[in-house]
């Protein structure tokens, strides 16, 4: 069956079309016709391609809003982020995670990267289904009617230097990568799934571990995203975090790179030069006063970019498109480093969670459309072109994910948002 919708103004490749005819059959783009007549539904103010949030942490949700009680770090914040952890089962994980990609998905993420490694049951037991935590991921994103990359997570140790892990850190922990691969085997994905892998951090998988992941894609790992993993692996293997994956084959296109926060020159050039991906979270990375990476030498070195939300300190992906341009006016002192267009493209990032058939408005693309008004008191007077720097997700008013309709008129069809989140964070 044929769907078509009629955009007044719609992203089509590096600028803005308008009176567009966007046919779908199947789930894909038919036809994008720019300059057409007034035909089909009508999709208001600018209509964008489906967001991808590459990095969520769907339980981290609940921290938000209850941690800026008092000065602190990263590593007093994630004492608070294990509390949540050890609470979790299957059933409370997927009312959660459903609330959660419900959220998203009214702000105009068509697909989540969720990096997970809560995987077994309080002291490292694993559940009668040793993958319950992952499957009830998978099954939430299908509920809240979003993409989902599972980026089931090895995680062996607590420290560069192989400390064992302990308390709430047993539930994430396989023994050995070959446990966790065999694990990871046993995932069922599903039309809206993928599973793909990732490595914690260099300081929970340790070296000889790594090889095992080389070759894996789609395949993410947090990287320098705290100082002192840069100063215990030079202490430990003489070299940076990058060198080490780089020296064990796990940097490529395929490999996505997540915060990138503290990096060398060095470091800049291999990651470029591998093609590896970099994830920005600038909103989490502010919140947890990380600091914020060289996003724009990475994209000159040939780094592709992408964004997440990671902690959900907000869900907007126009908070996280934004804070990639501006934490570049803020360390140069001058304005217009990434186009929109490249902005855009960093949102809908979908390759870096092995979607490459989404992303863009285009003939046989997956059909995926953000509609955001531009009649809101944010973004009344903005040029379409431009409006990404105005709105904010309160402003998507319809969201069209593999042609079905998963938001209208600023509501999710699928899920009673508010209600959820009240129930699951009460």
């Amino acid at each position: 069956m044929k769907t078509v919708f009629h955009a007044r103004h719609a992203w089509i490749g590096d600028g803005v079309a308008t009176d567009v005819r966007l046919e779908i059959e199947n789930g894909r783009f038919t036809a994008v016709v720019p300059d057409s007549p007034a035909d089909g539904e009508s999709l208001p103010g600018l209509v964008l391609p489906g967001l991808a949030n590459a990095h969520s942490h769907a339980f981290h949700r609940v921290l938000r809003g209850r941690t800026h009680s008092g000065r602190g770090s990263f590593w007093t914040w994630r004492q608070q982020m294990y509390e949540v952890a050890a609470a979790l089962d299957p059933d409370r994980y997927l009312a959660l995670a459903r609330a959660v990609y419900a959220e998203m998905a009214l702000a105009g993420v068509t697909c989540v990267g969720e990096f997970h490694y809560l995987h077994h049951a309080p002291g490292g037991t694993r559940y009668a289904d040793p993958n319950a935590m992952g499957a009830a991921l998978i099954q939430a994103a299908d509920e809240a009617g979003i993409r989902i990359t599972l980026l089931d997570t090895l995680y062996l140790t607590a420290g560069v230097d192989g400390t064992p892990l302990e308390g709430v850190q047993k539930r994430f922990g396989d023994g050995d990568a070959e446990a966790w691969a065999q694990r990871v085997a046993g995932l069922a994905a599903g039309p809206h799934a993928k599973v793909g892998a990732a490595i914690h951090s260099v300081r929970a998988v340790p070296a000889d571990q790594l090889p095992v992941l080389a070759g894996r894609g789609p395949l993410h790992v947090h990287l320098s995203e705290q100082r002192a993993e840069n100063e215990q692996c030079r202490a430990v293997h003489g070299c940076t975090p990058t060198e080490l994956l780089d020296r064990y084959g796990i940097l490529g296109p395929e490999t996505t790179a997540v915060h990138a926060t503290h990096l060398t020159d060095g470091d800049v050039k291999l990651l470029g030069d591998s093609r590896t991906g970099v994830c920005f979270c600038p909103t989490t990375e502010r919140d947890l006063a990380d600091g914020f990476g060289p996003a724009l030498r990475l994209a000159v070195a040939g780094t592709p970019i992408s964004l997440g939300s990671d902690s959900h300190a907000v869900i907007d992906p126009f908070e996280e498109i934004r804070g990639l341009e501006m934490n570049e006016r803020l360390a140069s002192e001058s304005r217009g480093h990434f186009p929109a267009a490249a902005l855009i493209a960093a949102a809908a990032n979908h390759r870096s969670l092995g979607w490459d058939d989404a992303g863009g408005i285009a003939p046989g693309s997956r059909a995926d459309l953000v509609a955001v008004s531009l009649s809101s008191v944010r973004t009344i007077g903005a040029r379409p072109d431009q409006a990404i720097f105005a709105a904010t997700g309160a402003d998507v008013t319809h969201v069209i994910s593999g042609g079905r309709r998963i938001v209208a008129d600023g509501r999710h069809t699928l899920v009673d948002v508010p209600h959820e989140l009240a129930k699951v964070l009460a």
